[in-house]
């Protein structure tokens, strides 16, 4: 059931009753009342014209590959939150597909690895693509504290890596020279997602929690900073966590009118379950990496209203796109679909001019400008991009819908 704001005006009497008031978005029990929060509309889904010019894998169908070459999909496939990683390799599987029906004269294979979502399990399969001399880029790995624990490797072997998803902020700091990202980072995402909390919903008091994972604390911090005084309380969980009483407990204490939870679907689904059970009906928002149909799978009821935010756009505003997706696939593209599918795209444009070594794929990179599906494609010395758009969510009807760009 969709949980309604509920705004109670009440008047002390001359004997002195004692009367609860529960403002927009507070927490229920018996904590008090949170503080007011602004008067506003419901967000609503705002129109969205996919670009006419965005590079495809098809290309023009003139492409010729030097030799027999591989893109390779590393990253998760059966770990933790893997699927979110599934969303990737399949778009990454679908856009070499489409590439090789159109273009005889290169044909390229796919390859992928196991990385299980995780830094302790990343490095071997990550070695695994590094010495099969045919790949020539890699489109991953997902995840941030992955992506740092394999960085110095790939930069040593000199294969170009773009991530759809990856968003820690100082992961372009390191001094690799493989990693490119292919969406706005936290240092983005955070203040957008602050700027919605706000803005858009009203919020003036806001409790953050976040996980011990590399995005989660990333995330967290970048978000507390933009909130400033909104952030009036934070408290931590682990990944792989069940039971939230004492996060729960910290959130009935302070009440606030929204809270944002810094982590992943897996545990996302859990703790939105228990913080209704609770009687807490504050506003619910979450980043990327709780967006994931398996977060509403789990959670139930309890997904119902909550918010999302993502550096992604959705796939539903490409209809070719998803249509092949779902054809292919027998399911909608999800987060980060699409960016693979760009990424990909990138990737193949450098084979399809008979590009054969990894440091001429590196440098195409580098140096690739182009319109894609998401956005358009143009990297800084750092690897990240000029263009990061930032998009907000609703789970409806046990549906993630888009809503509009954050500005």
């Amino acid at each position: 059931m969709s949980r309604k704001r509920m705004v109670l005006a009440v008047a002390a009497t001359l004997a002195g009753a004692l009367v609860l008031a529960a403002c927009g978005g507070g927490g229920g029990g018996d904590t008090g009342g949170a503080a007011p929060t602004q008067q506003r509309a419901e967000p609503t889904q705002a129109p969205f014209s996919p670009p006419a010019d965005a590079e495809l894998p098809a290309g023009d169908g003139q492409g010729q590959c030097s030799g027999n070459p591989s893109i390779a999909y590393v990253g998760t496939i059966a770990g933790a939150n893997a699927g979110l990683g599934i969303a990737i390799k399949q778009a990454v599987e679908l856009a070499i597909e489409e590439h090789n029906q159109a273009n005889a004269g290169c044909q390229v294979s796919y390859k992928e690895f196991d990385t299980g979502g995780s830094p302790q399990t990343a490095l071997a399969p990550t070695v695994a693509a590094i010495n099969d001399p045919s790949i020539l880029g890699i489109v991953g790995l997902p995840f941030s504290g992955e992506s740092e624990a394999v960085g110095p490797a790939l930069t040593e072997a000199g294969l170009v890596s773009v991530t759809p998803s990856a968003t820690r902020p100082d992961l372009t700091t390191k001094g690799w020279s493989h990693f490119f990202r292919g969406l706005g980072n936290d240092a983005v995402q955070g203040p957008a997602a602050a700027r919605f909390i706000t803005g858009t919903l009203g919020a003036q008091s806001v409790c953050v929690i976040r996980d011990d994972s590399a995005y989660g604390q990333g995330l967290a911090t970048e978000l507390t900073n933009a909130l400033g005084d909104a952030a009036t309380c934070q408290e931590e969980v682990k990944t792989g966590q069940r039971e939230f009483s004492a996060a729960i407990g910290t959130i009935q204490s302070a009440n606030p009118n929204a809270i944002f939870y810094a982590g992943y679907y897996d545990e996302g689904a859990p703790f939105a379950q228990q913080l209704r059970d609770a009687g807490i009906e504050a506003d619910l928002v979450v980043p990327d990496g709780v967006k994931d149909p398996i977060f509403v799978q789990n959670a139930g009821e309890a997904s119902d209203g909550v918010y999302m935010t993502c550096p992604c756009l959705p796939g539903d505003v490409f209809p070719e796109f998803t249509n092949a997706y779902k054809a292919r696939w027998n399911v909608d593209p999800q987060t980060y679909s699409a960016e693979a599918y760009d990424a990909t795209t990138i990737l193949l444009r450098g084979l399809d001019q008979g590009i054969a070594d990894r440091a001429a794929l590196l440098e195409h990179v580098r140096n690739y400008q182009g319109q894609g599906l998401t956005k358009r494609f143009q990297w800084n010395e750092n690897g990240e991009l000029n263009e990061t758009p930032v998009w907000s969510y609703v789970v409806r009807d046990g549906q993630i819908q888009r809503l509009s760009p954050i500005e």
